[in-house]
């Protein structure tokens, strides 16, 4: 005996308070309301409801000018945006390019500065300095010594103070 799928039902009131129907599958519907639906005649709209959607439906000329004009704004700004963007990019690079090139440049300088600060000998430089040219160490009356207040120099006019 081959089994189905369907359920056994009987009678019962409460399937006749139902209207009697029975369903022998696993989703149960509800008719009436279906037939309610059906049944019921749609309302007719009113003058000014149908003037409404009519207007909503369609758009008047000036809307689209409005629209185009927006849209032309916005593509205007996004264009320069995006010119802007490319610009700053540009710019940032060329600034990387001059800050290595600085940084290069720097390095260069102190091996050259070092390279120089290395190959004087200051001895010789004494021995020129008293030998041929006759210089003499400072005397004690020829140092004078002052306190730098608020300036960064000090000029001397003549003999006195």
């Amino acid at each position: 005996m081959a089994q189905t799928n369907r359920k056994r039902t009987s009678h019962t009131n409460r399937g006749q308070a139902r209207g009697g129907f029975y369903v022998y599958d696993n989703t149960a519907r509800d008719l009436r309301v279906q037939r309610q639906m059906e049944e019921e005649p749609r309302r007719k709209l009113s003058h000014e409801a149908r003037k409404n959607r009519d207007k909503a439906r369609h758009m008047s000329f000036g809307y689209v000018v409005f629209l185009a004009a927006a849209l032309c704004v916005c593509a205007a700004i996004l264009i320069n945006y995006v010119q802007l963007q490319a610009e700053l990019t540009t710019m940032t690079r060329h600034v990387a390019g001059q800050e290595s090139l600085l940084n290069s440049m720097r390095l260069e300088n102190d091996e050259a500065y070092n390279r120089i600060v290395s190959s004087i000998d200051l001895e010789e430089i004494k021995r020129i300095a008293i030998g041929e040219l006759g210089m003499t160490y400072a005397g004690e009356g020829q140092i004078i010594t002052y306190s730098g207040v608020g300036n960064d120099y000090m000029r001397k006019v003549g003999e006195g103070n």
